[in-house]
């Protein structure tokens, strides 16, 4: 040990009171301490709270993000439409046309790109759509409009996609199946087996049509063959007045049968392959795109989660009597 060091030590033990300055040293450090550590902890709340709020207020403020790329000159408008075609589907009609009239709304819109990948949807939400389109033709006949195939088009989809001027394909898509269903299950003889009996109660002879655990009625069959030929004939009627002399006269093409998007082009059902880039870059002239799919808020979500879960609630609660 040194001279100072030993001195250190020597004047700190005769010192009275050594103790207690000792202590207040070691206090004094861990405040300092204590104090940097609230200030780096302060530093990365404030931090996180921002982060969260720039978030939230991305799903909340429905354009952020999304229009302010729209006043960029002109463009090819996209719409998206994936998934199922359905009222509860981020592809419901009220979205994609409200797509579609902002995108033909825009001045600086030169074309509208419908970017297709579903399987169908139901007939009324899918005519909807097929009608916007059309509508939207006569209003402006000088807009573009043409959808583009990626994984699969069919029913429903291609319903909607046969509104517009042109259809284009990748040579692996699946388009097509030009038909409607409507199906079930019959639980007639698993109810014998158990020895269960159906009570079902109606006002109207019809009204039990198409219940899982009773036989089905010859004339119950016909009516509900009846009423899905008629909307068949809705769907080929839409299909024949879309595509025209273009679609070749071969009788398997309204039976539901779907075909390779390679095969389509050779039925008159797609015009060609193509992708959204280069379609906007051939057809439209315009290779700046910007997508005109209205997006869901956060609350718009929620509330319609809610939507559908009350409605299957009540559903289920009125399940013994209704009127539908």
């Amino acid at each position: 040990m040194s001279d100072s060091t030993q001195q250190n030590s020597n004047d700190l033990t005769t010192n009275p009171g050594w103790e207690k300055t000792v202590l207040e040293k070691i206090a004094l450090s861990a405040i300092e301490e204590q104090k940097r550590a609230r200030h780096w902890s302060t530093f990365f709340k404030l931090l996180t709270f921002l982060y969260l709020a720039l978030v939230l207020y991305k799903v909340f403020v429905p354009g952020f993000g999304i229009d302010a790329t729209r006043s960029g000159g002109s463009h090819t408008a996209v719409i998206d439409v994936v998934g199922m075609i359905t009222e509860d589907s981020e592809s419901n009609a009220d979205r994609v046309t409200k797509g579609l009239r902002e995108a033909a709304d825009d001045k600086a819109t030169k074309g509208i790109i419908l970017r297709m990948n579903t399987p169908g949807g139901t007939p009324v939400q899918s005519a909807y759509i097929y009608d916007e389109i059309r509508r939207i033709k006569q209003q402006h006949p000088e807009l573009p409009i043409i959808s583009v195939v990626s994984d699969i088009c069919a029913s429903g989809g291609y319903y909607v996609a046969s509104a517009a001027d042109k259809i284009f394909v990748n040579k692996s898509s699946l388009i097509g199946s030009i038909g409607v269903l409507l199906n079930g299950f019959g639980f007639v003889d698993t109810m014998k087996k158990l020895g269960v009996e159906r009570r079902l109660l109606t006002a109207g002879s019809h009204k039990g049509i198409m219940d899982p655990f009773l036989p089905m009625k010859k004339d119950d069959q016909e009516h509900v063959e009846h009423v899905l030929s008629t909307v068949h004939q809705h769907f080929i009627d839409a299909v024949k007045a879309g595509r025209g002399e273009r679609l070749h006269a071969d009788p398997r093409i309204f039976t539901g049968l779907f075909w390779s998007g390679e095969e389509g082009i050779q039925l008159g059902l797609a015009d060609g392959v193509g992708t959204v880039r280069s379609i906007a870059e051939q057809e439209i002239g315009e290779t700046n795109l910007v997508n005109f799919t209205p997006q869901e808020n956060l609350l718009d979500r929620l509330g319609g989660k809610f939507k559908v879960a009350f409605r299957l609630a009540i559903q289920e609660y009125a399940s013994g009597i209704s009127i539908q």
